[in-house]
């Protein structure tokens, strides 16, 4: 069965999603129109949304690609194609902030247009797996993700004397699966310097989940007296003082304690209020592995928390699925600004195809979402129709070995 046809291609019909008037009301307040002559913010946008779904390589690559499908480029709100030089300029001298509000706006439009947007866009129509199922709360991961660069060209991103990299510090609604705060930027401070900034609008009653290089407990003290919830795994050289037994040990549970804080510098920091530890064995890779957790719940059953550190995981999942269908390895541009614009492009791509996943039923994985999309970026058919085919509703194709052409070989040798 064949996808149905369309009047405007399927490029566009990604596109539409995102509203008409919001990229030059975007660029008008970050002065990116008064830096605009010939090469539009729209045709700016387009250009960077079109290298993410087509995995362009290079300038050329994009700049090439769009000359070639002009004709079509024009009705995606008269967009044109960019000079390879043009491309790189806007890239470095166009505020990366605008690409930055350009998510978050597009996202707060699509959740207001459909309230369960994110809750059932993963394939099986819900979050995260891994939430445990009896906590009503929102669920927070944060953690971040380090994007290799270039050392000899990127001074600005340099953190050790030979590599560079930039990193991306998320906070994760695993929910919805989507984003809630992300920072992008050099990977020379460390995560618990950023911990403040990513937490700072989590509300009383909400539980966030982090790994332990985001452990400081200045910012622990702030979430726990706004009534913020979280779990944390201690970290090794952590020194305490047991205060009360919490619960008998039981099954994986090796103990669940409060404890105080025994150094004088972090007791203060923590305000002199204690925690909450709990000791036990976790499988990972098939080993079980002894692991601390610290928390400033002390009314969850101990293996409560050890199953909300458990799924953190979530958000490893998310940089997975970023990094390895998106294009944020091949960089396009050697400055912080032509970084950040390139990984917030990424970013709203990611956001559309869950949106796309979520109108259409999708039930693949979000990889094959990815790949069946670009395959038709310039074809005249319905989007949905195109998903709803590949999901098998309708004849699916059988390979054959007398159906291969391999040079030097006769289909009579398959026989």
């Amino acid at each position: 069965m064949n996808p149905l046809k369309s009047t405007i291609t399927v490029i566009k019909q990604f596109f539409q999603f995102i509203p008409r008037n919001l990229i030059p009301t975007l660029a008008k307040k970050h002065d990116v129109d008064k830096k605009a002559r010939t090469f539009s913010p729209t045709s700016h946008v387009v250009s960077l949304m079109y290298s993410q779904l087509a995995h362009s390589i290079s300038l050329n690559d994009i700049c090439d690609a769009l000359r070639n499908h002009n004709g079509v480029l024009t009705t995606l709100r008269e967009s044109t194609p960019p000079s390879r030089n043009g491309l790189s300029h806007a890239n470095k001298v166009r505020n990366a902030d605008m690409a930055e509000e350009l998510f978050w706006e597009v996202k707060a439009q699509l959740e207001k247009v459909h309230p369960q947007f994110g809750y059932r866009s993963r394939p099986g129509g819900k979050g995260y797996v891994g939430i445990p199922r009896r906590f009503k709360r929102t669920i927070n991961a944060v953690d971040s993700t380090t994007i290799q660069l270039v050392a000899n060209c990127m001074d600005w991103a340099k953190h050790r004397r030979q590599k560079a990299a930039a990193k991306m510090h998320l906070r994760l609604d695993l929910g919805t699966f989507l984003p809630r705060f992300a920072i992008v930027k050099s990977a020379k401070n460390n995560d618990a310097h950023e911990a403040a900034a990513v937490c700072a609008d989590l509300t009383a009653g909400e539980i966030t989940v982090f790994d332990k290089a985001y452990v400081d407990f200045v910012h622990l003290y702030d979430l726990t007296i706004r009534g913020v919830f979280w779990v944390s795994r201690g970290k090794d050289n952590m020194q305490y003082e047991v205060v009360r037994n919490l619960s008998e040990p039981k099954g994986d549970i090796i103990r669940d304690v409060e404890i105080k804080l025994k150094s004088a510098k972090t007791n203060e920091n923590y305000g002199g209020l204690t925690l909450r530890l709990v000791e036990a064995w976790v499988e990972i890779k098939g080993e079980k592995k002894k692991m601390i957790f610290i928390t400033n719940n002390f009314t969850w059953a101990a293996s409560s928390v050890c199953e909300l550190y458990k799924a953190r995981w979530g958000i490893e999942v998310f940089f997975k699925e970023i990094k390895q269908t998106l294009q944020l390895a091949d960089f396009m541009g050697y400055s912080e600004n032509a970084i950040r614009w390139q990984v917030w492009s990424a970013m709203l791509v990611y956001l559309l195809l869950r949106y796309i996943s979520y109108l259409s039923g999708w039930r693949g994985t979000f990889n094959r979402l990815f790949t069946a999309i670009r395959a038709v970026l310039w074809s005249t058919l319905d989007m949905m129709d195109v998903l709803k085919c590949c999901q098998g509703e309708g004849a699916r194709m059988r390979a054959a070995p007398e159906q291969s052409y391999l040079p030097g070989f006769d289909a009579l040798f398959f026989t």
